[in-house]
């Protein structure tokens, strides 16, 4: 025991001693919290749009109000020119065009119909694809309005009708942050963890006291704790901070599940993650080599995790992968509990997934290392 606290105690004062470690530790994890879940909108907004009015009638200029009004549409370009639209999609300046035809209003009192025409500049597909349905919906909903004030009812029967009502679970308001909040402070603590742990015995290796190590009497568990837990406090410290101050303050998350579970399961996950940061220093010689794998690691982790995209829109070969991936279990957890207040049996298989991950990484961790001494 006595060896294991000397081993801690000089763990800490190397990591406190590195006056460029601590901002990278602690500094840079919370700024990246309050900056990505600003940047990161899944709602497209301020969608620039040409509009060509060949017609210039009153249901013309009802409908480019009805767009402007929306709040999704940026009115860029205003004209009767398609070529003069047309290069402000090349220009980049605009993103859809919408074209009136001449005789809009008169073809829809005399006939009861009329075509508009749509350009999209699909470059950016997410935006096209959502300004093109939202531009849609915009002009399906003035089309109803525009038959409810031609329908005479005293001449027609109502026609019947289904009315949907809605309800959203777990995210009444749909802030997108409560969404993605969680799921970024879990990638925060991987990144973090993961790093400094994959650095941590190459450094012993570059100054050459890891053989003065493996000739003392500190057994091989002592010298993996002693290296491992001071990384394990400091990921707990940082995922304790971004839950209760930057999550609860500045975003009004408040945890609906129990935060000791939160905790019971970020404990097996650092442990599997450290594992892993350990299994790549032992086979590391330079912290640039444990630096350059790390990085690679962590960047399939994050991609493949569900953070950004649902898993389920995958190819099948990518939901393999990301179900290999701990950080996918740790962001549903995070989700589940944060959101939905999920409890103990709801997060059960993600426990023993975790078990198994930590498992795996810290046996083959010590096996390679006990090779290497």
């Amino acid at each position: 025991m006595r060896t294991l606290i000397f081993l801690l105690r000089k763990e800490f004062k190397q990591i406190f001693r590195n006056k460029s470690l601590l901002p990278m530790i602690f500094a840079m994890p919370l700024i990246q919290l309050i900056v990505m879940p600003l940047a990161a909108d899944y709602e497209i907004k301020n969608i620039n749009i040409s509009i060509v009015d060949h017609d210039r009638s009153p249901y013309s200029r009802q409908l480019i109000s009805k767009i402007t009004a929306s709040g999704y549409f940026v009115l860029a370009d205003f004209g009767d020119s398609f070529e003069a639209a047309f290069q402000q999609i090349e220009d980049e300046k605009s993103d859809l065009i919408l074209e009136i035809p001449v005789g809009f209003e008169r073809n829809l009192l005399r006939e009861n119909s009329e075509k508009l025409f749509i350009a999209v500049n699909a470059i950016n597909g997410t935006k096209a694809n959502l300004g093109g349905a939202y531009l849609n919906q915009i002009i399906q909903n003035y089309n109803a309005e525009v038959r409810l004030l031609w329908l005479d009812p005293t001449r027609f029967n109502p026609i019947p009708q289904l009315e949907v009502a809605s309800s959203n679970w777990f995210n009444p308001y749909m802030n997108y942050r409560f969404f993605m909040v969680p799921g970024i402070l879990a990638f925060l603590v991987t990144m973090v963890a993961g790093y400094m742990s994959a650095l941590n015995i190459v450094k012993e290796k570059e100054v050459g006291t890891i053989e003065q190590i493996n000739v003392t009497p500190i057994k091989k568990y002592q010298f993996i704790i002693g290296k491992l837990l001071p990384f394990w406090i400091i990921g707990v410290v940082i995922f304790s901070i971004g839950l209760f101050f930057v999550s609860r303050l500045l975003y009004g998350i408040v945890p609906l599940g129990s935060v000791l579970l939160l905790y019971g399961f970020l404990s097996i996950y650092l442990v599997a993650l450290l594992g892993l940061g350990l299994l790549i220093s032992t086979f590391s010689d330079t912290q640039q080599q444990a630096m350059s794998v790390a990085f690679f690691i962590i960047m399939i982790f994050l991609l493949m995790s569900g953070l950004f995209t649902p898993i389920d829109s995958m190819p099948d070969w990518a939901q393999v992968v990301a179900y290999a991936n701990p950080l996918t279990y740790f962001i549903e957890v995070m989700r589940m509990v944060v959101l939905k207040g999920s409890g103990f049996l709801d997060i059960s298989k993600h426990i023993l997934i975790m078990i198994g991950f930590a498992f795996f990484f810290n046996t083959w961790a010590i096996l390679n290392y006990r090779k290497t001494s």
